[in-house]
């Protein structure tokens, strides 16, 4: 069943996220990769929309070399910035073959607004955004050299992109995912509320019912053919009881995933560390379907 949601747990668990397959290198940890700035200009988004990308350790001299895509989400309140800003992603990411896009999605639950003609995050990410790195950099462009994950609100967004859109990602990554997102409401969760309100509607919209992770992972026949998913959430964490609802979907449906339920809050220490163990479980995923 789903667990209920009231306005101080909402409002405690989401507020703090403001703020070839990939090998290991022989890089340690002391050398970082360097933060990359860029931006597109959107034609959906009628604005210049940044984002941050880590360009793996020999990519300028490989030239021939393409390399698997990592795309990370970030939280309610947050920005771009802040997966290079507030973990150690850049070191950890060191050690590996990817390259990391961290895209801007404001308050935008990674969703087209029905209030914003042009906040239209989910078509911007899909459409423009994916297509862009792919020309841009030395992605492998294909559905198995693809990844998406993130935390909260964008742990919501990276597992709605791989149910909707199983053909372009081979694996998502939740931690903290806020699943219940179509549930929200001003008057139920307050300001969080509001900015869902301001993106899905008002109750019962059908934007409301074609976002709700449940109800999408609910209708879907083919399995099989779904993304594995990577869903953590700490013991502490506010949304830890809806986490464990979803993961019992999982289960029921049969998808393959892994849920670790691990000590820790809704905050930054646990995401540092779970971002850290994506990569290595993202490692031995893609090296496994090469077998």
């Amino acid at each position: 069943m789903r667990a209920i949601r009231s306005f101080s747990v909402l409002f405690l668990a989401l507020v703090f996220a403001v703020p070839v397959a990939a090998q290991r290198s022989n890089v340690g940890s002391s050398d970082p990769l360097k933060v990359q700035e860029g931006k597109i200009a959107s034609k959906l988004m009628a604005r210049d929309m940044p984002y941050r990308i880590l360009l793996p350790r020999g990519y300028e001299t490989a030239k021939s070399e393409r390399y698997p895509a990592i795309y990370l989400l970030h939280g309610l309140y947050g920005s771009y910035k802040n997966w290079t800003e507030k973990t150690k992603i850049a070191e950890y990411a060191a050690e590996y073959g990817f390259i990391i896009v961290n895209p801007e999605g404001a308050n935008g639950w990674y969703t087209d607004s029905v209030l914003t003609p042009n906040d239209r995050y989910e078509s911007y990410i899909i459409k423009e955004l994916i297509p862009e790195i792919d020309r841009k950099f030395r992605t492998k462009a294909d559905r198995d050299d693809r990844i998406i994950a993130g935390l909260s609100m964008g742990g919501y967004g990276s597992v709605k992109f791989g149910l909707k859109y199983p053909d372009l990602f081979t694996l998502v990554g939740s931690f903290s995912g806020a699943f219940g997102t179509s549930d929200f409401t001003e008057k139920g969760a307050g300001g969080i509320g509001k900015s869902v309100d301001a993106v899905f509607g008002a109750v019962g919209s059908k934007t409301r019912h074609s976002n709700d992770v449940y109800l999408l992972l609910g209708t879907i026949k083919e399995v099989k053919d779904l993304p594995y998913v990577y869903q953590s959430c700490g013991t502490e964490d506010p949304l830890f009881s809806s986490n464990r609802d979803f993961d019992a979907l999982l289960v029921k449906q049969k998808v393959a995933h892994e849920y670790r339920e691990l000590p820790g809050k809704h905050d930054w220490t646990f995401w540092d560390d779970q971002v850290r163990e994506f990569l290595a479980v993202a490692s031995r995923r893609l090296a496994a379907q090469k077998k």
